[in-house]
Formats: C-alpha cells, sequence, structure tokens
C-alpha cells in the first residue's frame, strides 16, 4: 500500500509497484505524462497520486474530459466568453498554474483541435503558465496514431512518459485485497462496523472476469454489504455473476433492463466488447466466448447492414 497526503494506492502486484515507482519518479518532474489502462482501472487516481507526490501538491488539480462535446472541450481547456454576460472564463491551462491538469480520455479530442491543442502546450511557457498537463486513455493510441485519428505530435508529446496499469482481473490477490478495504470502508460509512470477507468469497472475487475493473468491484461490494451476516461477506452474499445487480440505465421497464430484439442485443454487446478492448478482435473474442472468425463475420454483417460504428471500425 503507498499513499501520500491525500491519495492511497492499494495493491502488491509487482507490476503495480511498478507502475506506482514510476509514478514517483514522474512526480519530481514536470514532464506530462500519459497513464493508460481499461476503464474502471485508477487511471484518476494515479494522477491524483502524482500530483499529491510532486511539489505542486498544494497546487490546483483539474480534470476536463475529453468525451465531452468539442465546444466544451475546448473551453474548458482554453477558456470562453459567457454569451449572455460577455464574460470572460479562463480555461484550466490558466486556473491550473502552479497545479496539474488531467486531460482524460485524450483519444476523443475532436481531431481538428488536437493540432491546436499541442501548439498550445508546448507554448505554455511563453505564456508564464506553470501547469504540468498530464492524459488519460484507455484506447490504443498508438494505433490511433497509426490510423490516423490522433495526431502523432500530440501522442510523442505525452507518451515519452508512459505509466500503463493492469487490469484487475490479471492483480491476483490484488483483488481481494481492494475488497476487504472496500468492504470496510463502505461499511464504517453506513454504520455497519467491519466486515470479514470469508475464503470462499474470496475465491470467488479472484476468479471472476472484472470487466469494469477497481469501478465495478466497489460497486459489487457495496451491493453486497447488505447480504453480509454476523460481520461477515461470503460466497453467497456476494452479488456477482448471475446474482449481479448492475442494469442498464436506458429506456428501461420497470425490472431496470432494456428491452431489445436479440439481434440488437448481440451487435450492442459486440460492440462495448470492441470498445471496451480498444478495437482489439482477439481480446474481444475471447471476452464474447466466441472464435476470432465469428467475430469478423459478425463485424461484416453489421457492416453490410450499414451500422455506422461497423462501417468504421478499423
Amino acid at each position: 500500500m503507498f499513499s501520500n497526503t491525500a491519495t492511497t494506492l492499494i495493491g502488491h502486484h509487482p507490476k503495480h509497484i511498478k507502475a506506482i515507482e514510476l509514478a514517483k519518479n514522474i512526480a519530481i518532474t514536470k514532464a506530462p505524462a500519459l497513464i493508460l489502462g481499461e476503464a474502471g482501472t485508477g487511471k484518476k487516481r494515479m494522477c491524483e497520486f502524482i500530483h499529491q507526490s510532486s511539489v505542486r501538491a498544494e497546487g490546483p488539480f483539474m480534470v476536463v474530459d475529453c468525451a465531452k462535446d468539442t465546444a466544451k472541450v475546448e473551453g474548458e481547456v482554453l477558456g470562453y466568453r459567457d454569451e449572455e454576460t460577455g464574460k470572460f472564463n479562463k480555461g484550466v491551462l490558466e486556473t491550473g498554474n502552479g497545479g496539474t491538469v488531467v486531460l482524460a480520455n485524450i483519444d476523443a479530442i475532436d481531431e481538428r483541435f488536437q493540432k491546436r491543442l499541442y501548439q498550445i502546450l508546448t507554448e505554455l511557457p511563453d505564456y508564464e503558465l506553470d501547469v504540468r498537463v498530464l492524459a488519460t486513455s484507455s484506447k490504443n493510441l498508438s494505433k490511433y496514431v497509426s490510423s490516423g485519428r490522433f495526431q502523432r505530435a500530440l501522442f510523442t508529446y505525452f507518451s515519452s512518459t508512459q505509466i500503463t496499469l493492469l487490469p484487475l482481473r490479471d492483480r491476483g490477490n490484488d483483488i481481494a485485497l481492494l475488497a476487504e478495504v472496500f468492504a470496510n470502508e463502505i461499511s464504517i460509512s453506513k454504520n455497519m462496523g467491519n466486515v470479514v470477507l470469508a475464503e470462499d468469497a474470496k475465491n470467488k472475487l479472484n476468479t471472476f472476469y472484472w470487466t469494469h475493473n477497481i469501478t465495478e468491484l466497489k460497486n459489487v461490494i457495496s451491493n453486497s454489504l447488505d447480504n453480509a451476516k454476523n460481520g461477515v461477506l461470503d460466497v453467497n452474499a456476494i452479488e456477482i455473476g448471475e446474482k449481479k445487480t448492475e442494469v442498464i440505465n436506458m429506456d428501461n421497464d420497470e425490472s431496470g433492463f432494456r428491452l431489445m430484439s436479440l439481434k440488437d442485443a448481440e451487435r450492442l454487446l459486440i460492440k462495448k466488447a470492441l470498445i471496451h478492448t480498444s478495437e482489439n478482435r482477439t481480446q474481444a473474442a475471447k471476452i464474447l466466448g466466441v472464435s476470432i472468425r465469428t467475430l469478423r463475420n459478425k463485424i461484416n454483417e453489421y457492416r453490410g447492414e450499414g451500422n455506422n460504428y461497423f462501417v468504421n471500425l478499423r
């Protein structure tokens, strides 16, 4: 377990420890850095750790989600003028002076804005702005660069220093360790006292395929705590897999699940698997439990139907 004044990173897996050590080395510099990892692996928390471990810890820590509308992202980064009052609102590169700015999901930045952003980032010293800029992504940015979807210069600006976070399912006993920490944090906040994880519960958690990583684990523990008996969370109390309570929050019926045809559900599931794996078809096929040939045939089928996502899939 590694901590500073505000941020704690939990785990003993060697690659996790290596990522933390690299973060410490980055923290003592002013260099930009790129934090990579699947959704839910703790990229923002790693950025907070870098900030809190640096001399900038007392300065601002600001995050911009680049997956938002292009105009909003540009306004948050560079500033914008309020249409009603005429007042100019400074962007995070100015208001974050002396601190750290995180460009989350940087792969989603509009291609036209990428060039402008790169130029501005390289000119920050000319404006006497001392701000460290970190970027995060769950995508394979090298692949995006090769396919022309991400500017090489902007990628190079951040990628000279990279930290890649492991998927939770690859972290072995760290899963149970994190689960115990979450169980106690959440139970105390609910005035339930301490909760112990039984060995059968730990085994089940360790062998589950955590698609949404740490975020999903925390949700599972939170949903399962009401099932604990005498302060023990055993395998029967864990709401996971067939007992999982997660629902889809769009066009829901009263049971909480979106109604759609089997064909639409299949297409949506394949799309989500591809997005989750940064369009790595081999990994997506493994998650879906189908052969790469079957997945390829499905993609071609959806392309033939004119589905925008699959037509533009590289």
